[in-house]
């Protein structure tokens, strides 16, 4: 096991992007190391590795994020921690929605989409259930939270 990562103050991170771009290559190359355990604040939460192309830049970029599931869905959720805008993952799948996911024993390509109207009302009620932290992000911000679907192709 790699050394235990420090606390990354959430609402700190939605506005210090430096700060969260270490944070997450340090929970990125523990995860890939760990085979998928982490420590810190998100132990013992489901993660996974979101691979996406950048909007801008057409750069592989590499976001560890927390996931639920949705029968064989995997959702996500761009709350940015209740900030103002979106993350930048989240343009990166709105300009290139085909992208690949890794999970501690495999990887695999996904096809994400934006749910919308009462599907994401739904999805996002659920993830509130197991997670109310969610409803105090959508609180504090003035945007509708996305809820994103990633769906395994090939």
């Amino acid at each position: 096991m790699t050394e235990p990562l420090p606390d990354l103050d959430i609402y700190t991170a939605a506005t210090d992007p430096p700060a969260q771009q270490r944070y997450n290559a340090l929970l990125i190359e523990q995860f890939r190391t760990d085979a998928g355990k982490v420590t810190g604040q998100f132990a013992n939460l489901p993660m996974l590795l979101l691979n996406t192309i950048g909007a801008k830049t057409g750069a592989k970029r590499t976001t560890p994020l927390v996931y639920f599931k949705d029968g064989d869905r995997y959702l996500i959720i761009a709350s940015r921690a209740g900030a103002p805008t979106n993350p930048a993952w989240y343009h990166n799948l709105v300009a290139n929605p085909t992208a690949s996911v890794e999970l501690p024993n495999e990887s695999f390509e996904v096809q994400a989409s934006i749910a919308k109207g009462d599907e994401r009302d739904r999805l996002f009620h659920n993830v509130v259930e197991h997670f109310p932290i969610y409803a105090g992000y959508q609180q504090k911000t003035g945007r509708r939270i996305p809820v994103i679907i990633l769906e395994r192709i090939g």
